[in-house]
């Protein structure tokens, strides 16, 4: 092997890799991050909205912790193509959660079949032979 093929397999090898320290930060911060939440759930110290913003707020910091720490998104050199790919990546996905969210209350609210037989036959007055409505 040449030395300049030995030189490229070496910087190739090391491209995007993290460090022990790194490794070891990431994952105590996913564990704090963790922890906290469980904590507050399991002894009640919050409830409603306020804990539903609380694990949503620990969920999104538990990403970022994921993102940099362990993927390795904004370390390194092309890390801006990478960031760009993955918030496209998250506009899809988002478009699509929602979208369909919003065809399925969409569906739900214009296919009530009971409900609206049951305001039909009233405003009609339609009844059936013994005297009782339809």
């Amino acid at each position: 092997m040449s030395s300049s093929h030995e030189q490229t397999v070496v910087s190739h090898h090391h491209v995007g890799q993290g460090s022990a320290q790194s490794y070891t930060i990431g994952f105590i911060l996913s564990v704090i991050l963790t922890l906290i939440p469980f904590a507050i759930v399991v002894k009640g110290l919050l409830s409603g909205w306020l804990l539903v913003g609380m694990l949503v707020a620990f969920a999104i910091g538990q990403l970022l912790v994921q993102l940099v720490f362990f993927l390795h998104l904004g370390k390194g050199s092309g890390s801006r193509w990478n960031i760009i790919m993955f918030l496209f990546m998250a506009m899809v996905v988002i478009i699509i959660v929602v979208g369909s969210l919003w065809i399925m209350a969409n569906l739900d609210y214009n296919m009530m079949p009971d409900e609206v037989d049951e305001i039909l036959l009233e405003e009609e007055g339609f009844q059936t032979e013994d005297g009782s409505n339809y």
